[in-house]
């Protein structure tokens, strides 16, 4: 977990593996490089209230949490100062000289208390001579090339960069890179670069990676916006030598066999499991259904990994088809109901609006247009017989394919089909038929093998009253009838079925599986566009 942080005018992003007032005050002296002070410390939020132990966790964890501020003493100096002057005293060693051109001033300390400590070989103080090269130098590079001045502006005005600036900037980095360097600079001067962004425009920072650079470079798989500009770089230069790329893929994702949070209390035989199955294909009982299915999930959960008998799983567990809830009930069975809840929590009131602000900066079109009109409509306005856009989605559905927009599929390679617009992509996620068609005949008019998509019935798109997933020609109803609703159990399906992501929504889906859910973040392989989205997101 990240917090931005300040002490004096000096301000940081903390990072604590538990959200305690204890765990995040000595995690700051560390960042800081400050000795530790047990008295007089304060913690005040953005509104100069005060956070303390009792509301540190639920405070932290809101999504606009802002600035924690750290000050000490209230009001006199004398326990802070003391505490300073004992840590002077037991760290007295040839390395502590008393300066009075200060380079470190510890807010523990009074104004007559500063110090200087030696560079030493401790972690943090690499990390803080690395951040602070790495800035001078992207800094260096965008002052003397035309246009870097513009993107420094841009970014302290806005907090934030533009598509065409943040790719102006890489351009910029990459040229600069190269003149020194050649055409293949070393990894550990991509990385520099890489570092040099975030540590110049901290508000670009992935707060869900690493190093928070990686949608810039990320070395472990050569990718990230730097890496493609030189590979463009290298393909143009006529001296240069062709490298293939060594990427690794991570793992992570629908199809990856995990420990589920369940644990039942007893383990069926392989008599008891047929039973059971042979029981709820007969039965009408749905709540004697759901028990024997939450009975069977383990040997579900085998089945649907196995690439033999993944295929039969709705063979074999017909009553996905005709129980509503089953897909929701394995996917709480897998994850537990916090990370089940965190969409239709998390999506409303943290992702919609900014989503929509984000798409309103993109190339305008009539669709992007009339996309964001009906993510900004309310329902009293959708409701309205003389509502102008008769024929869009409603609010939720809106902003769910405007995330689309904003991270759009990536080029399929020259073997495959070309570049995906996010107009194409939008038809593999939802279809609309009007209330009255038969569902069968849209079954068997399918051809090939599909991915899980959702069918909206309704009179018009505004108005759906069912809503089902469609899966390799088998349907399966949705247990909700809004359009969010739906879009979560169809995300679930993937993982309950284990099923891999559609190419065209797969960096969609990814932003909703790391950023909204949380699962997997690390381990699933993100393109850089879905780190820099969240970036701005988060921020």
């Amino acid at each position: 977990m990240l917090i931005k942080t300040k002490i004096n005018n000096e301000q940081k992003y903390v990072k604590i593996s538990e959200p305690s007032l204890d765990e995040y005050l000595n995690s700051a002296f560390l960042k800081f490089s400050i000795p530790p002070v047990s008295e007089g410390v304060r913690v005040y939020d953005e509104t100069g209230t005060e956070v303390d132990a009792d509301v540190f966790e639920e405070v932290a964890q809101q999504p606009n949490a802002g600035v924690f501020t750290i000050r000490f003493g209230d009001g006199s100096q004398g326990t802070t100062s003391s505490s300073c002057s004992e840590w002077m005293a037991s760290s007295a060693s040839p390395l502590l000289d008393i300066v009075t051109n200060s380079e470190l001033e510890l807010s523990a300390c009074s104004s007559n208390d500063t110090i200087i400590v030696d560079e030493d070989d401790s972690p943090p103080r690499k990390r803080q001579k690395a951040d602070k090269d790495a800035k001078h130098l992207v800094q260096s590079a965008l002052t003397k090339k035309p246009g870097g001045d513009r993107i420094v502006k841009e970014y302290n005005r806005t907090k934030g960069l533009t598509d065409s600036s943040r790719r102006q900037m890489v351009n910029i980095l990459a040229a600069d890179m190269t003149e020194t360097h050649g055409t293949s600079p070393p990894r550990h001067v991509r990385e520099m670069y890489a570092r040099g962004i975030v540590a110049l425009f901290p508000y670009l920072m992935d707060p869900y990676s690493k190093n928070g650079y990686e949608h810039f470079y990320d070395g472990e798989s050569g990718s990230g916006y730097l890496a493609w500009r030189l590979k463009t770089i290298q393909r143009k230069s006529v001296s240069s030598e062709r490298r293939g790329s060594s990427r690794e893929l991570k793992g992570g994702g629908p199809t990856t066999r995990r420990d589920a949070s369940f644990n039942p209390e007893m383990t069926l035989s392989k008599e008891q499991c047929s039973e059971a199955i042979s029981f709820m294909k007969h039965s009408s009982d749905e709540a004697a259904i759901k028990q024997r299915m939450k009975m069977t999930f383990q040997y579900r959960c085998s089945m649907v990994l196995d690439e033999e008998k993944s295929p039969d799983v709705l063979t074999e567990f017909p009553r996905f088809k005709d129980v509503k809830g089953l897909v929701e009930q394995d996917f709480i069975l897998l994850f537990g109901e916090n990370v089940a809840s965190k969409f239709l929590e998390r999506w409303p009131t943290t992702f919609k609006q900014k989503v929509i602000q984000q798409c309103k900066a993109l190339p305008t079109s009539s669709e992007l247009e009339e996309l964001i009109h009906s993510a900004e409509a309310t329902s009293y306005e959708e409701e309205m017989d003389d509502y102008p856009l008769d024929s869009g989605w409603d609010s939720d559905l809106s902003s769910i394919i405007l995330l689309l927009h904003l991270i759009p599929p990536s080029a399929q390679g020259r073997k495959r089909p070309g570049k995906v617009s996010a107009s194409q992509a939008e038809k593999h996620l939802v279809v609309f038929k009007k209330s009255g068609t038969s569902i069968q005949e849209h079954v068997d008019a399918i051809s090939s093998t599909t991915k899980p998509y959702l069918l909206a019935i309704g009179m018009k798109k505004s108005a759906i009253n069912e809503f089902f997933i469609v899966l390799d020609k088998q349907v399966i109803p949705c247990k909700s009838t809004s359009s969010l609703g739906a879009f979560d159990e169809l995300f679930k399906a993937h993982f309950v079925f284990g099923t891999i992501y559609n190419p065209a929504l797969y960096n969609m889906y990814t932003f909703i599986q790391t950023t909204v859910y949380n699962i997997d973040i690390g381990k699933v392989q993100e393109s850089p566009r879905v780190a820099e989205v969240r970036a701005r997101l988060l921020h």
